[in-house]
C-alpha cells in the first residue's frame, strides 16, 4: 500500500524548547486497535497539546475513533516498529514527544506528574516512567514485569528509535540526561491466553527473521536451557508465583 495523508515536506516548524513550560505531542502507531485506542486517547486529554496517530492501514474502526477524538491521523505502510515510530515522530508539531502504544493509558498519578512537569519546565532531555501490565484482567506486579521502566517522554531532536525488529529501543543523544516521573503507564497487554500465544508466535517469527538476516544461528542447548533459566529467574527468583496462575 502507499502512504495516505502523510506529509513528506513542508512540515510545520516545531516550537522552540522553553525553560519555563513545555508543549508536547502524544504520538501513537496503530493497526486494528479499535479495542484499545479510545482508552488511550481519553487518558491523554488535557495532557497532550496534540495527538498524532500513524496507522498502518487498519481495517477496523481505528480511524473513525481517532478522528472522533480529535487526533491528527495519518497512514503509512508498516516497515518495522522503530521505522514506524520515527515516521510518526516526524509529524509532531511540538518539541517534546510522549510516545504511547495503543494498548497503553496514563494512570492518574502519571497524568499529574506530566502536568506538573509541563508547568514547572523540564530539567532533563528525557523522562522515564514505570509501566504496569494488565494480563487477562489481572495486574502483574512480579516476574520482572514491574516496574518495567520505560523512557517515553523526550525531546524529539534528542532521540531516535532503533534496534531489532521486535524490541525497538530509544536511542538518546545524552543517555545521562534522563529524569523520572512518578505514576504508572498502564499496559493492557493480552485479553486471553490464546491471544498471548498468537502474538508470541508473530514476534518469534519476526525476531527469527531478523536474527537469520544477521547471520545468527540457534543450537539445541538454547531450546533446552533458555526456557529453564527464564522460568527459574522469573517465577522463582523474581517471585512470579505471587501473581498466581497469571
Amino acid at each position: 500500500r502507499t502512504t495516505r495523508n502523510l506529509p513528506t515536506r513542508n512540515l510545520p516548524t516545531r516550537n522552540p524548547p522553553t525553560s519555563v513550560s513545555m508543549h508536547l505531542s502524544a504520538v501513537i502507531i496503530t493497526c486494528n486497535e479499535e479495542r484499545n485506542i479510545g482508552r488511550c486517547l481519553d487518558s491523554l486529554r488535557g495532557v497532550a497539546d496534540e495527538v498524532v496517530v500513524l496507522d498502518s492501514f487498519s481495517s477496523d474502526g481505528t480511524e473513525a475513533i481517532c478522528r472522533e477524538k480529535g487526533a491528527r491521523f495519518f497512514q503509512h505502510p508498516f516497515e518495522g516498529y522503530a521505522e514506524q515510530k520515527n515516521q510518526a515522530n516526524d509529524q509532531a508539531l511540538h518539541p517534546w514527544i510522549l510516545s504511547m502504544d495503543a494498548d497503553e493509558a496514563l494512570g492518574d498519578a502519571l497524568r499529574a506528574s506530566i502536568l506538573r512537569l509541563k508547568n514547572e519546565g523540564p530539567r532533563y532531555e528525557a523522562y522515564a516512567m514505570n509501566r504496569l501490565t494488565n494480563y487477562c484482567g489481572q495486574w502483574i506486579w512480579h516476574s520482572g514485569w514491574y516496574p518495567d521502566r520505560k523512557v517515553r517522554l523526550f525531546r524529539n531532536d534528542k532521540a531516535r528509535w532503533g534496534g531489532p525488529a521486535v524490541h525497538e529501543r530509544l536511542n538518546l543523544s545524552d543517555p545521562q540526561s534522563v529524569g523520572f516521573l512518578h505514576g504508572d503507564l498502564l499496559h493492557y497487554s493480552y485479553y486471553t491466553v490464546e491471544e498471548h500465544y498468537s502474538r508470541a508466535a508473530k514476534y518469534a517469527a519476526m525476531g527469527a527473521r531478523a536474527l537469520f538476516a544477521n547471520g545468527k544461528k540457534s543450537h539445541w542447548w538454547n531450546l533446552v536451557f533458555n526456557p529453564v533459566f527464564k522460568f527459574v529467574r522469573n517465577y522463582i527468583l523474581r517471585r512470579g508465583f505471587l501473581d498466581g496462575l497469571a
